[in-house]
């Protein structure tokens, strides 16, 4: 039986397109800050990858600032900030907040003072997609971008961190979205690459792959192949619910990530749950992928109200574009078996 992989919001399977791109990059020998005819080849690539991503964030006039990830972005982005920001946001940028915005049970975050503010645009366990305020600091479009329409300029935020990996493209790049007139304080120093702002010989390749990659996830949020998924979701969220009457699925109230369902059964600990899919043939996750592996109660329904307990048997099912009606069923199948297990134990 074929192993089925429910784990794109930790990372989603390499795009053709992307690798196409790859392939084709690594071919060109020359260095971006090189003036010969090889170094203006690789510069040209490497802009017209960064002109594709703006498009695709429709942030057409602003700075696409390349880095190693999402997390270097947020660095990039906040370091040297007094920025607040809520216990749901992704580990990335909450380390580097100073106070602690409200959160409402079914996941909403108050913002009360935006350009002083991080916000996930959809939080990464739970899927819950946030009213963003204009004028906010710093907005983790991570999991937004190319599961739901993202505009940048229209969103009015200062700063927006995207990962390639996490729509398709390369491992290991991402990139800082500022709009025109933000300022930065640079962390990595020396050759002065990224208009100052990043230094170091940038990664051509996986530029090349991150920006097909963006193109391509773009048309399909635009062709509606995710609303295909959101009712794959769907399904597998009433067959579970169906039978499983002391499970609670984490933000059903709200508007949600079309891919994401975030379902807790207290007492029986997200970690066993993994081990028991991975076993059955599905690869899910307890949380965040950065958190992964460490035996803790998830923070983000922590902070939305639920007890240690509850908190603690947290798992996350994040579908993809080549899941199947036939993926989601056999997995509720297999989970609801393990479940059945459970309660019976635990009578």
């Amino acid at each position: 039986m074929r192993r089925v992989y429910l784990d794109h919001n930790a990372t989603a399977p390499l795009r053709p397109e992307a690798r196409r791109a790859m392939l084709e990059a690594m071919d060109v020998a020359g260095n971006p800050s090189s003036v010969h005819a090889e170094g203006r080849a690789a510069k040209a690539l490497m802009e017209r990858a960064r002109t594709d991503i703006a498009v695709a964030l429709k942030a057409e006039g602003a700075d696409i600032v390349f880095t190693s990830g999402a997390t270097e972005a947020a660095a990039l982005a906040c370091a040297g900030r007094d920025l607040a920001g809520s216990d749901v946001e992704h580990d990335a940028l909450r380390a580097w907040c100073r106070s602690v915005l409200p959160v409402d049970k079914a996941g909403g975050v108050h913002v009360e003072a935006p350009q002083g503010s991080v916000l996930q645009a959809a939080n990464s366990e739970t899927g819950v997609v946030q009213d963003v305020p204009p004028g906010l600091a710093v907005c983790d479009m991570t999991q937004a971008f190319g599961k739901i329409a993202v505009d940048f300029m229209a969103s009015g935020v200062g700063m927006a961190l995207v990962s390639a990996h996490k729509l398709g493209g390369p491992k290991g790049i991402g990139a800082l979205v500022m709009r025109r007139g933000q300022e930065v304080a640079a962390q990595i120093r020396g050759g002065g690459q990224e208009m100052g702002r990043r230094a170091g010989t940038e990664n051509l390749i996986g530029m090349a792959g991150f920006a097909a990659a963006a193109t391509a996830a773009v048309r399909d949020v635009a062709a509606g192949r995710w609303e295909e998924i959101a009712q794959l979701r769907i399904i597998l969220e009433n067959a579970l619910a169906a039978e499983a009457k002391t499970t609670i699925f984490v933000g059903k109230e709200m508007v949600r990530l079309p891919n994401t369902l975030c379902l807790a059964t207290p007492g029986w600990k997200g970690e066993a749950q993994v081990i028991q899919m991975d076993l059955a043939g599905f690869a899910i996750s307890a949380g965040s992928a950065c958190s992964s592996g460490k035996v803790r109660a998830s923070a983000v329904l922590k902070a939305m109200g639920y007890d240690d307990e509850t908190a603690g048997s947290a798992i996350r099912v994040s579908l993809g574009l080549e899941t199947t009606r036939e993926d989601v069923l056999r997995f509720a199948d297999a989970w609801l078996e393990k479940e059945r297990k459970f309660r019976a134990r635990a009578a």
